[in-house]
């Protein structure tokens, strides 16, 4: 890849995650960019090899190289206000790949994915624990995906 993502282009790709098929006038009026400008961020991003097919893909680290974390976050309150906040908030950052509002002694699930270790230790640090309301994370990096096709490591 020849330059870094910047905010902006973190932006296009949530946006285009929830929804390939957005235009490119919503997508530029909804980050605050003209169609222009938008539209040429995105071919940008497809020439670079980020967007294949409208597959979203960090740099060039295949899906089988990407490490997944299973991260509890509690809140410290439950309100109705509390939780859109934090689902808000959480719908900006693309390395959060799925989030569940949960019963029990959690209340969301979610699974980041990420390069590394050391990736996920900026996240935590720059991301997680800056969401509003969160009390307590507790991380789990996945080992690997005992569901996924081919033989078991021994």
């Amino acid at each position: 890849m020849a330059h870094k993502l910047d905010r902006i282009d973190q932006e296009i790709l949530r946006l285009l995650r929830l929804n390939g098929r957005r235009s490119n006038a919503e997508i530029a009026e909804e980050i605050g960019l003209s169609p222009s400008a938008c539209h040429r961020r995105i071919r940008q991003l497809e020439d670079e090899g980020v967007i294949r097919g409208y597959t979203i893909v960090t740099g060039d680290i295949d899906e089988a190289q990407m490490v997944s974390v299973v991260v509890q976050v509690t809140l410290d309150r439950q309100t109705e206000e509390y939780l859109a906040r934090f689902e808000q908030a959480v719908r900006k950052h693309p390395e959060i790949k799925e989030c569940f509002l949960m019963t029990g002694q959690v209340d969301y699930w979610l699974r980041v994915e990420t390069e590394s270790a050391a990736s996920y230790e900026r996240i935590h640090g720059e991301v997680l624990s800056r969401l509003p309301g969160v009390t307590r994370i507790n991380s789990s990096i996945a080992m690997r995906n005992a569901l996924r096709r081919g033989k078991a490591r021994r």
